[in-house]
């Protein structure tokens, strides 16, 4: 027969189990949102490549819009050219193409798939580098009065546009959409936590909303901000 202090007892050690349980389901339940509004926040390695390629083409619109004054004889200061240059050797080759030529191109000449592609993106990765290598030289207020100087300066940043056009745009639909087929789930998605890190360690925290905000201040130096200006008037 059980006695009130063993019934007593029992429900206690019953409510206590329900509680730890409901704490345990609880805790475990709040992990799983984390990890859920992790993977939420996570970039997979193609579209964080693409976005990185916005950054590109804004500014392959601020050379655009600095060749038009170079061919108006407007007024054109050194300084949005420079630093634009800058962001392309910086974020652009020494970051965003070493990681397609560290860890996109070798997989796709693993797996023998778009070997042609990828040997011609290397070589235009190259191509490019020469060409900011001399943007970076004459983007310069003496270099722009000089006229075979300017000349040089305008001949890089043309090149690079039209070579960079085609470009990231092969990449953006033939590329980094067939990365997912060469590459198992795991791989993946430890690609996309290896190009964070990688970001992270040479730019620190939130680096590429960094270089967008970078890029919007050329872009305001040289009043190409305000997207309604673009606007077709018809």
């Amino acid at each position: 027969m059980e006695t009130n202090n063993q019934g007593t007892r029992r429900k206690f050690i019953k409510a206590g189990g329900i509680v730890v349980a409901s704490s345990v389901l609880a805790t475990a339940g709040g992990l799983f949102a984390k990890e859920d509004e992790k993977k939420k926040d996570d970039v997979a390695p193609p579209e964080d490549l693409m976005r990185e390629h916005g950054v590109l083409k804004r500014i392959l619109l601020v050379y655009g819009e600095a060749l038009r004054r170079m061919d108006a004889n407007e007024d054109l200061p050194p300084e949005p050219i420079a630093q634009s240059a800058k962001i392309i050797r910086d974020f652009v080759e020494d970051y965003h193409e070493k990681l397609e030529e560290n860890f996109l191109f070798p997989r796709f000449k693993k797996a023998n798939k778009l070997v042609d592609l990828v040997d011609v993106l290397l070589v235009q990765h190259q191509g490019g580098r020469r060409l900011t290598d001399i943007t970076l030289q004459f983007a310069t207020s003496q270099a722009l009065k000089n006229p075979d100087d300017r000349r040089k300066l305008s001949d890089s940043m043309r090149q690079f546009i039209r070579m960079y056009n085609p470009h990231e745009a092969r990449e953006d639909t033939v590329l980094f959409p067939a990365f997912r087929s060469i590459v198992s789930a795991h791989e993946f998605d430890s690609l996309g936590e290896d190009f964070e890190k990688k970001e992270d360690e040479l730019f620190g925290n939130d680096g590429f909303e960094k270089m967008v905000d970078k890029v919007a201040g050329i872009e305001k130096q040289l009043d190409i901000y305000d997207l309604a200006q673009f606007t077709p008037k018809v």
